[in-house]
């Protein structure tokens, strides 16, 4: 059945563009029929006057009509848009709807501009069945109604949707079984027609296509429609094998630049984990739905575009809300970038647009699936690495904080995604892979060169060849002509040359010889360099690590020839070990190993630099240089490594090393004591060993791997802008704080090594009356850790600044002795002890172990309305009289707070200060607290936020106390005011006292809280 849309004019359009007008056309959607129409230049009432034809099926189907503004450089922005149901021009006399006008509607209820104009319309379902007919609608003709002669073709887009057509479910005259049955009488009416006139239909049809002078775009958004239901057609097998026969053999794309969020071996193929990942009828991504919370999962078939040279698929839903974002429609798209049965590439673009600034940017994710190495079991295995990064489409201010929120949002989703996956494919093992020190180590053997070969392939180079020509050539000369007779200023044994060209030969020769002499020189210096420290075994217990140096790629060539002679420096807690040198090569082959003596503390950073050899006398040039950081690695995933280096030369090459790292701890569990022990004679205070589960919580907190132990942690405010309440933890290797202040949650570490210098500043009243330890790391070091950071010098150091320390001489003592124990040479470490070697009592350590910095459980503790408004109500937050009177007269002596200052819109924090009274708390405790204050959503009140920190009362370091105030007006109350009072305790440590505690915290609470509120009443009263 046809049905036929005519588009005639708009009025009353709202300008999109700066010079008040628009560029508007309609596009139309029925199911997965696509037209548009022309663009009309600058106007706001632009006249089309064209008609469209469809083909129904489906009498439930909506006609979706929407008005753009083209756009030159920037996507079209949307007008407005109208749904048509087609049941209702069906339903309507004469199966058709006369011209009429209709209004526009914004795409959702929350778009600012209502009045969206209007457009004026006539549609009706055509009554000629005929093959002609049919076949015209097949091929996207448009036809006047009643007419035989065909219009011009119109444009269909070559993307057909993805997602179902809406429906709209309405009142209608017809039953569903009489829908029905008309639906089957039209559907056997026209299979009638096609068996009754195949043959006709099909010749008139072809003959009738070619008489007509069809536009090129047209031809190929028919030819795409029409690859595009072939493609629907196949299975996802089929697909991946047609992909694997177009296959070019070109190279699988790098990671993306923004990092690597999965970099992970598993048992099974790498076809099977495509299929898993990506095959329309896997449960995996309904799975990953569900673990994450999102809703309206639709997933598209995967569709061949471009003749067949790329296949794609649209794949939506709708993402769950967090605490800073509602839930939001996530729409991604994804294009196989290579698919050769061993090798995968998937590229997801994903899009949000109803995300604040969501139009500027996409996400790109790329999926790279590759074969791994072989497993003593015989079975195959798959390396995954998903990368990501930002595209931004347009420029904007807040590109910094899109990175920063996209960057976390992603790490937590495909934190699931990875532990999905585990729970569904198994991880490679070690053992599994046979990757054993042992036998890997075994496997290397250096290939042994003679120095006559070696010194033929480093002086088989055309300066010493033309070298030896002229030496020879000269030679020749001198034996057969006969002694110059002696002139000028010559004696005997002396023979100056005659002329200009006898000194220049004089010169070259010089010269020549000079530079043979010196290539000969680097020869036997480089010789005698050779593999120095190849093979030498480590000495010691303790932390062992061994590095296989097995090749390298795309070495930069700094030399005339194309090639250098490359060796490399490996250097980690100050211990050095050389490769030897590989003469004129750039893809040099070295399988040599490196032993580094036993290590008392488990080593942070192994540097490893390459040099091209230049003499003994002349600086070396660095060909490029990279860091192994064992804190950020597994050492398990470093068994077998591709290091790219990092530098001008190396990044312009490309240049990679492969090598093989282990880390042993020779001294088994013991170690951890020890160390423990050497601490606690440079603390001077009983450090105990922290339970399996406080060490996984702290190294899954960070992402530490295994062998990280924490040593202690401390509650203390980061001093930047403003002070952030939160805790610092200690660990052998590592520094790292975490806050998770108002459901913001802040998070960094760096190592003891990039500390340069800590000091330790005098109280100032900014601190609230506390000594701050500034850290100041060395240059360029540290930057994953910068959003920390308090200021930043012109040399690149960053300054952190702690303060507010709970037990400032146990934590100022542990942070120096750490930092001490990593980073001070072993001169300075003497010097130290030798200073502090007077006797130091242990004290007892507090017991209890860390549990994790959680979401606080609040619950209503008070609830009263106040005879006092709102507006009263909240000077006793605004740092006047009234505030310094309630909280003296509840017991806060020293009171201070700081100014108000804002963190976002609408959203304003600072920082108070107090001590206790007597009769309050008998240890006359000190207090420090940060709030928040924002209006409610409805603006009829405030919502105050206190997160407060104990300190000089036992225990104050096991627990944070948080209060939420809501006050909100009373409408039928005037000049009173509802104040509600929430109230939790984060448990930080563990204790068996926690009821007792939280019952004696309350009561204290609710009792200070009755003072304040019984003077706010009185003072208002007064005035």
């Amino acid at each position: 059945m046809k049905f036929l849309v005519r588009v005639i004019e708009a009025k009353n359009i709202p300008p999109t563009d700066p010079n008040g007008l628009s560029d508007p056309y309609v596009k139309l959607q029925l199911g997965r029929q696509k037209f548009r129409t022309k663009v009309v230049k600058k106007t706001l009432n632009p006249s089309w006057g064209e008609e469209f034809s469809f083909k129904v099926d489906d009498l439930n189907e909506e006609l979706v009509i929407c008005i753009l503004d083209e756009d030159k450089y920037f996507s079209d922005d949307f007008v407005g848009q109208i749904k048509i149901p087609v049941s209702k021009v069906f339903e309507a006399e004469n199966n058709s709807l006369p011209s009429a006008w209709y209004s526009l509607q914004p795409r959702n209820k929350r778009s600012k501009n209502k009045e969206c104009g209007e457009i004026l319309l006539s549609m009706n379902f055509s009554q000629n069945y005929s093959s002609m007919d049919i076949f015209c609608n097949d091929d996207a003709y448009s036809t006047k109604s009643g007419d035989m002669t065909p219009d011009p073709p119109s444009r269909i887009s070559s993307v057909p949707s993805t997602f179902p057509s809406p429906v709209r479910q309405e009142d209608s005259v017809f039953s569903k079984e009489e829908k029905l049955s008309q639906q089957k009488s039209l559907a056997s009416r026209i299979a009638q027609i096609f068996n009754k006139n195949s043959d006709s239909s099909s010749n008139a049809s072809s003959k009738y296509t070619d008489s007509l002078d069809i536009p090129e775009t047209s031809r190929s958004e028919v030819s795409d429609d029409k690859s595009e239901e072939q493609s629907s057609s196949l299975s996802f097998e089929e697909a991946m094998k047609l992909m694997e026969s177009k296959d070019q053999g070109i190279e699988a794309p790098s990671n993306l630049p923004g990092g690597i969020l999965i970099d992970q071996l598993y048992v099974i193929a790498p076809a099977e984990l495509n299929y898993l990942l990506f095959a329309p009828d896997s449960t995996f991504p309904m799975s990953l739905a569900d673990a994450q919370g999102s809703t309206d999962l639709q997933v598209g078939q995967w569709k061949f575009e471009n003749d067949g040279k790329t296949l794609k698929r649209i794949f939506s839903f709708v993402k769950a809300a967090t605490k800073l974002l509602k839930a939001v429609k996530a729409t991604e798209e994804h294009t196989y970038l290579k698919a050769d049965g061993k090798t995968f590439a998937v590229l997801s673009s994903v899009s949000t647009p109803d995300v604040m600034y969501g139009s500027t940017f996409k996400c790109e994710v790329l999926y790279r699936i590759t074969s791994g190495p072989e497993l003593q079991s015989g079975e195959q295995c798959s390396h995954l690495v998903i990368s990501w990064r930002m595209n931004f489409l347009q420029s904007t201010m807040m590109k910094g904080m899109i990175e920063n929120g996209a960057r976390q949002g992603l790490k937590d989703s495909f934190e699931q995604f990875a532990s999905l996956l585990d729970e569904t494919v198994k991880r490679v093992d070690s053992k599994d892979m046979g990757l054993n020190k042992e036998q890997l180590l075994a496997s290397l053997q250096a290939e042994p060169q003679s120095d006559w070969k070696l010194a033929a392939q480093y002086f088989a180079n055309f300066s010493v060849i033309l070298t030896v020509f002229m030496g020879i050539y000269v030679l020749v000369h001198i034996w057969l002509v006969a002694p110059s007779v002696i002139q000028g200023l010559e004696f005997v044994g002396l023979d100056l040359p005659d002329s200009i060209g006898e000194f220049i030969v004089c010169g070259v020769l010089v010269l020549q010889g000079e530079r043979v002499m010196h290539l000969i020189s680097r020869f036997m210096q480089a010789r005698a360099q050779k593999g120095n420290d190849h093979g030498v075994k480590a000495q010691g217990d303790g932390w062992l690590l061994t590095v296989a140096l097995i090749e390298g790629t795309n070495l930069a060539a700094v030399d005339s020839s194309g090639f250098c002679d490359p060796y490399v420096v490996f250097t980690c807690n100050g211990k050095t070990r050389t490769s030897s040198i590989k003469f004129q090569q750039s893809d040099p082959q070295w399988n040599e190993i490196f032993e580094f003596d036993a290590m008392d503390e488990p080593p942070s950073v192994l540097d490893v630099e390459v040099y091209d050899f230049d003499g003994p006398f002349d600086e070396a040039t660095s060909l490029g240089h990279a860091e192994i950081n064992f804190v950020r690695s597994n050492v398990s995933d470093l068994a077998d490594v591709w290091v790219p280096l990092q530098g001008k030369l190396a990044l312009a090459c490309q240049s990679k090393l492969h090598l093989r790292v282990f880390l042993n701890n020779t001294r088994g569990g013991n170690v951890v004591r020890e160390y423990l022990s050497k601490m606690e004679k440079e603390v001077g205070k009983k450090i105990n060993v922290r339970s399996p589960q406080t060490n996984s919580a702290f190294q899954k907190l960070f992402g530490l791997p295994p062998e990280e132990f924490l040593i202690n942690d401390f509650t203390c405010h980061l001093k930047r802008k403003m002070p952030l309440q939160g805790r610092l933890f200690l660990s052998a290797r590592i520094i790292g704080f975490h806050a998770n202040l108002f459901g913001h949650k802040t998070k960094f570490f760096f190592l003891w090594e990039d500390i340069e210098d800590i000091q330790v500043v005098a109280p100032t009243l900014s601190s609230m009356g506390s000594p701050i330890i500034v850290m100041t790391l060395r240059p360029g070091r540290g930057m994953d850790a910068r959003h920390g950071a308090k200021t930043q010098d012109e040399e690149g150091r960053l300054k952190f600044h702690f303060q507010s320390f709970v037990s400032f001489g146990v934590a100022h003592r542990t942070i120096m002795a750490l930092w001490k124990a990593r980073s001070l040479t072993p001169e300075q470490k003497v010097q130290i002890v030798e200073e502090e070697s007077e006797a130091k009592s242990l004290q007892p350590e507090e017991n209890g172990s860390f549990l994790g910095l959680e979401d606080v459980s609040m619950s209503e503790v008070y609830s009263a309305a106040l005879p006092v408004p709102t507006s009263f109500f909240m000077e006793l937050f605004g740092g006047g009289e009234l505030e310094r009177k309630a909280m003296d007269r509840a017991g806060c002596l020293s009171y201070s707070f700081s100014p108000w200052e804002s963190e976002k819109a609408d959203v304003h924090e600072r920082q108070t200060y107090y001590r206790f009274d007597r009769r309050i708390s008998r240890y006359r405790g000190e207090v420090t607290s940060t709030q928040q204050k924002l209006p409610l959503p409805d603006r009829n009140g405030w919502l105050i936020e206190e997160v407060t920190t104990l300190h000089g009362i036992p225990i104050g370091d096991y627990f944070n106390l948080h209060l939420r105030y809501q006050v909100e007006d009373l409408p039928s109350r005037p000049n009173c005011c509802q104040v509600r009072v929430y109230f939790g305790i984060a448990w930080l440590k563990s204790t068996r006292n926690q009821k007792r505690i939280t019952k004696n915290i309350l009561v204290n609470v609710l009792d200070r809280l009755k003072v304040i509120l019984a003077v706010v009443e009185k003072e208002f009263i007064a005035r």
